[in-house]
């Protein structure tokens, strides 16, 4: 079994809201100290600013040890001369410790003046209600060996610190909302063999790679395995987070690739990740932003790429999927009346934007000279959008509907590229003036997944823009501004750094195109990156080096996705 590095990717599993990770040291406020170097329980609940709940620490007679901290997918250890704690969650809302040799101390990660109405109540029989406002849920402290002790001085209207010490033996912690559990649900042995045998199965049933990136492929497992929240709050599914770092929302693309990834092994999952965005739909039929357990975001929106993935999803598991369409189908003609409606201020026919965070390219320089543009991906996304309601229409016996719906997908292919092709490349001008800001964005090559829909002329432009050596083409994959930009940043988010979803567009675009070699050459390049540097949110397109948060889903799905097509080939 993989060893996890914790500073990248925190130990966690399906289902929960807790994690653990290493802190190298930050600040939750700028009024507020750093948080010193360690290792932190962590909660992913809601929308609070500081996550890490607890410092945790190994100590013998009040002195902390020098611990060596490390994880597989399914146990943490902490390890000094003569010590040894081992932590497990045997069920989501549960953690269970076994302690040798020393104590592990649980002590309030910041001064008692970052959190407000922190409580430890006494319970009886060595139970501890913990709560820390404004955090949504409260924790159950306990230890079956009667080994705990926690330390709360009352003052006021909350503890002046709260430390929790479990001795040696073995210790619980199990997360609640309102009535505690009267007895820990399941010992720490048979507990730990469940949880190895339960990400035993899920390692199984994950696309399978080559063998070269078996260590990878664990990992992306892990990854896509312990980002999974059950269903709580507002969420009325198991959602899987796009990280349990700091990313710990599903934005609306976002879960798009995490379902295409699960479409195979884990199809009832994969169904859940596809339709959580559309539990929130509203009457106009816009997909919130993002949205997790407390909260959802409507300042923006993402790129309807949904139909494209319900396509694919139905080609990796037609059985699957299949007779679920009319479910999918009504919420799939809303989002795309919403963009055809509510998104064409100059009433020209072609969508547009109103911010670079609603294509999803938050800062790519199609968005330098302001706001509403005509991307040259989101006409090309509905295109396709369009074609894949007339096909589900068709299936379902609403053949009007469905030879209206090729009707429309041709007729907006046709005014596309009529607008926005000029000579040699496609552009995504500011709506009204149709003034296209300077710059090189690779957004442009997005309507390479129109493959053969497009003019002979104009899809052999595309595929050459793309071609050139040293343009968008790096030694790593495919980088999202030109490296020959003025605008080009290493790290600089959609400025330059090669990202998941373009790769796999133009991999899928590329081969409808019959450019296998060149789809290869992104697939295999995008999967060393992962395979050395881990499933980063985005990598430098010139070095190759992991950037931002370096435990990110959608990274390990595309991953997935394209080391399962490269094994095939």
């Amino acid at each position: 079994m993989i060893s996890l590095d914790l500073t990248r990717v925190p130990f966690s599993r399906f289902g929960s809201y807790m994690a653990f990770s290493m802190v190298k040291g930050k600040q939750a406020r700028p009024e507020e100290p750093k948080l010193p170097a360690g290792l932190y329980f962590r909660t992913i609940r809601g929308n609070a600013p500081q996550r890490e709940l607890f410092r945790v620490e190994l100590v013998r007679r009040g002195t902390v040890l020098p611990a060596k901290v490390t994880a597989s997918p399914t146990a943490l250890s902490m390890e000094a001369e003569g010590a040894r704690a081992t932590l497990v969650f045997p069920s989501p809302d549960t953690l269970r410790m076994r302690l040798e040799g020393a104590a592990l101390r649980f002590s309030l990660a910041l001064p008692p003046r970052v959190f407000a109405y922190e409580s430890a109540v006494p319970l009886g029989n060595g139970r501890w209600r913990v709560s820390i406002w404004p955090h949504v849920h409260s924790y159950l402290f306990s230890s079956p060996t009667g080994n705990l002790a926690v330390t709360a001085p009352w003052k006021g209207t909350k503890c002046d610190g709260i430390t929790a010490e479990f001795g040696p033996g073995e210790g619980t912690i199990e997360e609640f909302q309102s009535a505690p559990p009267r007895e820990p649900s399941v010992q720490f042995d048979a507990g730990a063999a469940a949880v190895e045998e339960e990400f035993g199965r899920w390692l199984a049933h994950a696309p399978e790679a080559p063998e070269k990136y078996s260590g990878a492929r664990e990992l992306a497992s892990y990854i896509n395995w312990a980002s999974v929240v059950a269903a709580a709050g507002i969420l009325r599914r198991p959602a899987m987070y796009m990280s349990k770092n700091w990313m710990t929302n599903i934005w609306s693309w976002d879960h798009c690739f995490n379902a295409l990834a699960l479409a195979k092994g884990e199809p009832d999952l994969a169904w859940d990740q596809l339709m959580v965005l559309f539990d929130f739909q509203d009457a106009a039929g816009a997909l919130p932003d993002q949205v997790n357990d407390r909260s959802m975001l409507w300042n923006f929106v993402k790129p309807p790429v949904h139909g494209w993935t319900l396509r694919k999803m139905l080609e990796r598991n037609e059985p699957a999927f299949a007779g679920r369409l009319k479910e999918a189908y009504d919420p799939l003609v809303r989002w795309t009346r919403w963009w055809l409606e509510n998104r064409d201020s100059d009433g020209d026919g072609i969508p547009e934007y109103h911010h670079g965070n609603d294509s999803g390219w938050d800062n790519a320089t199609v968005f330098r000279d302001g706001v509403p543009v005509e991307g040259a991906d989101l006409a090309s996304y509905l295109v396709i959008q369009m074609e894949v309601l007339a096909d589900i229409a068709e299936r379902l016996g609403k053949v009007p509907e469905s030879e209206k719906w090729w009707e429309e997908s041709r007729a907006l292919l046709g005014r596309f590229v009529g607008h926005s092709w000029k000579g040699d490349r496609f552009a995504s001008p500011l709506s009204g003036s149709h003034r296209a800001a300077d710059g090189d964005s690779l957004i442009n090559f997005m309507p390479l997944l129109l493959g053969h829909r497009l003019d002979g002329k104009v899809l052999n432009a595309l595929l050459k823009g793309l071609g050139v050596e040293g343009r968008f083409l790096t030694e790593h994959g495919a980088a999202t501004e030109s490296a020959r930009s003025p605008y080009y940043e290493a790290d600089g988010y959609w400025l330059g750094p090669i990202w998941a979803p373009p790769t796999l567009f133009l991999v899928d675009a590329l081969r409808d195109c019959e450019e296998a070699e060149l789809a290869r050459r992104l697939s295999a390049g995008f999967c060393d990156l992962c395979a050395r540097e881990g499933m980063a949110e985005n990598f430098d397109a010139l070095t190759g080096k992991g950037l931002r948060d370096r435990a990110y889903t959608w990274t390990s799905s595309v991953f997935l996705l394209l080391a399962e097509g490269l094994g095939e080939e």
